[in-house]
């Protein structure tokens, strides 16, 4: 059985924003995921994964970062988005008590969340997971935007698509390897930064997506 919970999200002097907790009985970890910059939690790629993981025994906590909670079309500035993550975790923690937890994201949902566990550790997270990391501005490969996860200290996992135009593996392959044992780089063949791919490939998106989250979920295992 899968409990979905709908609930609203302090994050104190910034205000309110809408959240869903999805949670399968005997739940092994709590993912806090966070949404891309032009889609909120309701998206049907988030709706998937937390779907997905659920079946695999794996809660979510997804929320609103307050821009979107408020349709603005501007993504809030990093310290807010912090604040916004802080708060998530703070709040799965205490809807799901005695379970690992693990945060990021999508896009730049998972790019806020490796900046705040860089600014200060999010407490009690074990380990960061990205469906998507946003690494540059579509064709303008860069690697700056990466600086900062040299400063953390728990396990990573990057899912990246080969064709994702915001993640030329060129620039990420070389990141990940500076970062050592700690960081995981799974890349899904002929995937978009949302894992789509071409009819061409001879595999659906539903395919590859389960891929990622089959890899997720393992990747989890080995964290439990």
């Amino acid at each position: 059985m899968v409990e979905t919970r709908e609930l609203k999200l302090d994050i104190g002097r910034i205000g309110t924003v809408s959240a869903i907790l999805t949670r399968p009985d005997h739940a092994r970890a709590c993912y806090v995921l966070a949404h891309g910059a032009g889609a909120d939690m309701r998206h049907s790629f988030m709706e998937r994964v937390a779907g997905g993981l659920a079946s695999r025994g794996i809660a979510t906590f997804r929320f609103n970062f307050p821009y979107m909670e408020e349709k603005k079309g501007r993504p809030d500035q990093p310290a807010v988005a912090h604040a916004a993550i802080r708060a998530a975790v703070a709040g799965a923690a205490r809807l799901c008590p005695g379970v690992m937890l693990l945060a990021g994201g999508k896009s730049f949902g998972g790019r806020m969340t490796s900046q705040a566990q860089s600014k200060a550790p999010l407490p009690d997270v074990r380990g960061l997971a990205f469906l998507g990391f946003p690494l540059h501005a579509a064709k303008r490969p860069s690697s700056e935007r990466a600086e900062h996860l040299a400063g953390i200290g728990i396990p990573m996992l990057f899912l990246q698509g080969t064709r994702d135009e915001l993640a030329d593996l060129g620039h990420l392959r070389p990141v990940i390897a500076s970062l050592g044992a700690k960081a995981t780089l799974h890349e899904v063949e002929g995937g978009d930064h949302s894992f789509a791919v071409l009819k061409k490939s001879g595999r659906t998106n539903d395919e590859a997506l389960t891929e990622v989250l089959d890899t997720l979920a393992a990747w989890i295992d080995q964290l439990v």
